[in-house]
């Protein structure tokens, strides 16, 4: 159980607190309430571009690193398709550098053209690097947009194309951070030896003078529900063939998630697992196979990849991994296999509790999403999984009408 206190600043910031006295360090976590379904499709990449610009300058501080390694600290930051989050991690005695770089750029982000013009480029780079010219870095602008005709998960978070970035001007990228970069638009969690009284101190001290900003009400268009079976084919320079299977499931906040979450374990979590225990090692058939969900906090993707071996066919590889779906619609799993699985997802949320930082984004991550408590809670909805509730799922889940596959063929064969 993590305890935590929380309170609402004047101007719509949420904040939670949650003390740990085990540790020297605190962490300092800001998840915003954006990502790049909320672009504009003619505009994309931006919510990643803005990833990069926050640690461009701000009004009174030109270069974000230098204060906070001199203060011990560390720091990063990450974008998806729902939010975007920036944290770091220093001693406690000097939680109040993390404080004041966090709430200057919020306040007053430097919009010069110097900073928009070398993060751009940075960007741009690594558009071309991880999703041009990295063997197998295109899938996901190929995968989403064939399993996503009108939600904007439809493209990637690096952006539909270069262009929409090279062509992002000074007053393209301010409309977007005041529409989204309001302190009613995030959650700041604070993990570490640190009281709610002093920590409410310095944030009131830090972020209380911010103006709040007009609240972004997000009304994205709604995915119709599949109807046929969508594939697509392409050749690539790449050492060996690919596929990915992509099917749509629940969002977030549905138990089917966890089920879903549930079945991909037990197709492929470990050597145990049901694809490599028949498909790696009985039946040699695939050098590599794996299945996992995107985690989306709307309706998101249960995805089947895998590289078949020299002489397997994408054609009989896909045919192969049906047939292992196929036993989850018609089988029920066995308790024991379905207690493996639960174990291992609860070893791993305990182990990753035992880190500030995975506290305070959790914390952080879960209150956006509307209950911070939920943290708590988030073994119980993995052991309410049953055997029935796994196959009912499947049974949704795995319909061919629910189906994009991608064949990705390598040149080289």
């Amino acid at each position: 159980m993590i305890k935590f206190d929380q309170f609402t600043l004047n101007n719509g910031l949420r904040v939670i607190i949650h003390e740990d006295k085990s540790t020297p360090i605190v962490a300092v976590n800001l998840v915003y309430d954006v990502g790049a379904r909320d672009e504009d499709p003619n505009k994309t990449g931006f919510a990643h571009l803005f990833e990069h610009l926050m640690f461009g300058g701000s009004k009174n501080i030109e270069n974000f690193d230098e204060p906070l390694q001199n203060a011990g600290g560390q720091n990063n930051a990450f974008t998806s398709n729902d939010i975007t989050n920036y944290y770091c991690t220093l001693p406690v005695q000097n939680i109040e550098t993390a404080l004041w770089l966090e709430s200057d750029r919020l306040d007053s982000l430097a919009f010069t053209p110097k900073s928009l013009e070398v993060q751009r480029s940075v960007v741009i780079e690594e558009f071309k690097q991880r999703y041009l010219n990295q063997p197998y870095g295109d899938v996901w602008l190929l995968l989403r947009p064939l399993a996503y005709k009108k939600h904007p998960y439809q493209w990637a978070t690096i952006g539909k194309e270069i262009q929409h970035i090279e062509d992002a001007t000074m007053e393209d990228v301010k409309a977007f951070f005041y529409k989204h970069y309001g302190p009613q638009n995030v959650v700041l969690s604070i993990a570490g030896d640190i009281s709610t009284e002093k920590a409410k101190i310095l944030v009131e001290k830090w972020f209380g003078s911010i103006d709040t900003r007009k609240k972004y009400h997000r009304a994205l268009p709604q995915e119709p529900q599949q109807t046929e079976l969508r594939t697509l084919t392409v050749e690539r320079d790449v050492p060996s063939d690919a596929i990915y299977i992509a099917f749509k499931m629940g969002s977030r906040m549905e138990q089917s998630y966890y089920t879903a979450d549930v079945i991909s374990d037990i197709l492929s979590r470990g050597e145990s697992s049901r694809l490599y225990k028949k498909l790696i090692k009985e039946t040699p058939s695939f050098t590599d196979i794996n299945a996992y969900i995107t985690g989306s906090l709307d309706k998101g993707l249960f995805i089947v990849s895998g590289k078949p071996k020299k002489g397997i066919s994408l054609e009989k590889a896909y045919e192969l991994i049906k047939t292992e779906l196929a036993l989850l619609q018609h089988e029920k799993c066995n308790e024991e296999e379905l207690t493996m699985v639960k174990n291992k997802i609860e070893s791993t949320t305990i182990f990753s509790e035992m880190s500030v930082l995975n506290k305070a984004m959790g914390l952080g991550f879960y209150e956006l999403l509307g209950d911070a408590n939920m943290i708590n809670h988030e073994e119980e909805k993995y052991h309410q999984v049953t055997a029935d509730a796994i196959l009912k799922e499947a049974k949704t889940l795995f319909q061919e009408t629910n189906c994009s596959v991608l064949f990705y063929k390598s040149k080289n064969k």
